[in-house]
């Protein structure tokens, strides 16, 4: 029997799993906190873990760490909550080898479970053939060739890209699923490249230091993060790495890497985001009506100022106004007429300014609600981003150039600091305009809520290369600041610090944009002191 342990802080379901789990022939054990579960860990090996995310003190993102720093080896599988995506990922990202979300059917834990143990059977076996490669080659014996043409298949059939080295680091295997996954076949890389084309970086450092005898772990397995390998078609291959030295007796003889390929993992978090992007805007269609119901508020307020202005322009002169001048005795009016001129006159010219400022209240919630409508449709719509050769200080100077006046009426300086060594990069020009102008105007309004009068407000844009071909763009205020909660929200759903003036959208579209970029977005924020927004892109040079 399998032997599994099920942590759940809720006694409902740990009972329904373990009939369920010994019906299918498993030997379970159960824990009621991740704390208890550890322990039970720790006095008896399991091979699978099956644990809820979402439980009181030690929760199950921190079971994970706690069991794969006891044994890197067992398969965690995690239970997350509907909507929960975000810690489901980062289960994935810390190695748990599946996640199921509530309700789970007893089908999809069926199926999950031969998973988690086809896995364990593989890695076993290749951990066999990693101890007994060596000693395959020196035996010449009709039985180890048998042997050799088994695991040599087995190598071959694997799902996860296998390269082995010798001790200089010359490649000696590269299976099927390596040529696959990185574009070469085994004769272009055997003799021609060594492991430092395809380890991630550090890795072959601490091979060298395993070699020189300057770092023997008692395991001598590399565990990596997720990393990126360079294909033969210069695209990048997100893989997760993992890595075991080769041994003749003591000596170390070669190295053999694991990659698996997590293309497919990185297309379905993008689908995971994109699904809750679209769940989040379809559970605050309340909230939204509210902004739209504010605007137009401010549309019917500019409309009735228009309305009431013209009917009061539309009176003009009454019957007792005319004189029939051929009458003498209507002289003496004439100076009551030309009074009465004068008040009509000083009366269309309050109602004309009472008109402009009602049409003014239009066009601004109408601009509003145009607004409103793009940065929802750019929020809720996939897209990629449309490259072309540009200068980054383009971009800046022109979204300079379009605020410049709305800094000036705020009393607010508006600077402009770009790296003159800058050259053509590649990047889609519209979609980091709308990012640089909304993070621009943000600064501006940041200014205009400060409650310090006594400061010159300023406003920067900055461009500047970084290392690794990195653009960056930074947008720096001395407004009102954000406190450490404020900063933890203002990425949620239509989260806005500006109140009712606000929508939320602007920066959930701004990280959006520079996402689909392959860019990242970082705040630094002090209350009373300011803000720093900045964007790095990656560098696509001409």
């Amino acid at each position: 029997m399998s032997k599994l342990l099920l942590i759940d802080d809720e006694e409902g379901i740990r009972k329904v799993f373990s009939i369920s789990l010994k019906s299918d022939g498993y030997d379970v054990a159960t824990a009621a906190s991740g704390q208890q579960g550890i322990d039970l860990f720790q006095q008896e090996f399991f091979p699978i873990v099956l644990t809820d995310i979402k439980m009181p003190g030690m929760d199950g993102i921190e079971v994970l760490r706690r069991v794969k720093e006891i044994n890197p080896e067992v398969e965690v599988i995690v239970i997350t909550g509907h909507g929960d995506m975000e810690s489901a990922i980062q289960s994935l990202h810390l190695g748990a080898s599946d996640f199921l979300t509530k309700p789970i059917s007893n089908q999809l834990l069926s199926i999950t479970l031969k998973r988690a143990e086809e896995r364990l059977r593989t890695k076993k076996t290749l951990n066999k053939y990693a101890n007994d490669l060596w000693n395959m080659v020196r035996e010449q014996t009709e039985e180890i060739k048998r042997r050799y043409e088994f695991e040599d298949k087995l190598v071959q059939r694997s799902i996860d890209g296998i390269v082995a080295t010798d001790k200089e680091g010359n490649i000696i295997i590269f299976n099927s699923a390596a040529e696959e996954m990185f574009g070469y076949t085994e004769n272009e890389v055997k003799g021609t490249m060594n492991a430092g084309d395809f380890y991630p970086e550090g890795i072959t450092q601490k091979i060298s230091d395993v070699f020189a005898g300057k770092d023997r772990k008692a395991s001598d397995i590399f565990v990596g993060d997720e990393a990126s390998v360079i294909a033969k078609s210069g695209k990048a291959v997100p893989v997760r790495f993992s890595c075991a030295m080769l041994y003749e007796g003591d000596k170390p003889i070669g190295s053999v890497g694991f990659f698996q390929d997590i293309r497919e993992i990185k297309r379905l978090e993008k689908e995971l985001i994109k699904s809750e992007r679209l769940a989040a805007i379809g559970q605050t269609i309340a909230g939204l009506a509210h902004g739209i119901k504010n605007i137009l508020n401010g549309l019917k307020g500019g409309v009735y100022i228009v309305n009431t202005a013209l009917k009061k322009g539309a009176a003009g002169w009454s019957e007792e106004d005319k004189i029939d001048y051929s009458n003498t005795s209507a002289l003496p009016l004439q100076s009551r007429f030309l009074k009465r001129a004068a008040d009509i006159t000083a009366e269309r010219e309050r109602q004309q300014k009472k008109m402009k400022t009602g049409w003014d209240m239009v066009e601004r919630n109408i601009h509003k609600v145009a607004d409103f409508v793009m940065d929802l449709l750019t929020y809720s719509k996939e897209r990629e981003p449309e490259y072309e050769k540009y200068n980054p200080n383009i971009i800046a100077n022109e979204v300079c150039d379009l605020m410049e006046s709305k800094a000036k009426e705020c009393d607010v300086d508006l600077i402009r600091d770009v790296d003159r060594e800058m050259g053509e990069i590649y990047l889609d020009p519209k979609g980091i305009h709308s990012c640089l102008l909304n993070l621009v105007s943000n600064a501006i309004d940041a200014c205009i809520f400060d409650s310090d009068t006594q400061k010159q407000w300023h406003v920067k844009v900055r461009t500047r290369c970084e290392k690794k071909s990195c653009v960056a763009f930074e947008v720096i205020d001395n407004g009102c600041g954000m406190d450490e909660e404020t900063q933890s929200k203002i990425f949620a759903e239509f989260f806005s610090t500006k109140g009712g003036r606000g929508t939320g959208l602007g920066l959930l579209v701004t990280q959006k944009i520079v996402n689909e970029h392959g860019g990242t977005m970082d705040v630094a924020s002090q209350p009373g002191k300011g803000t720093v927004f900045t964007i790095r892109l990656p560098g696509k040079k001409v």
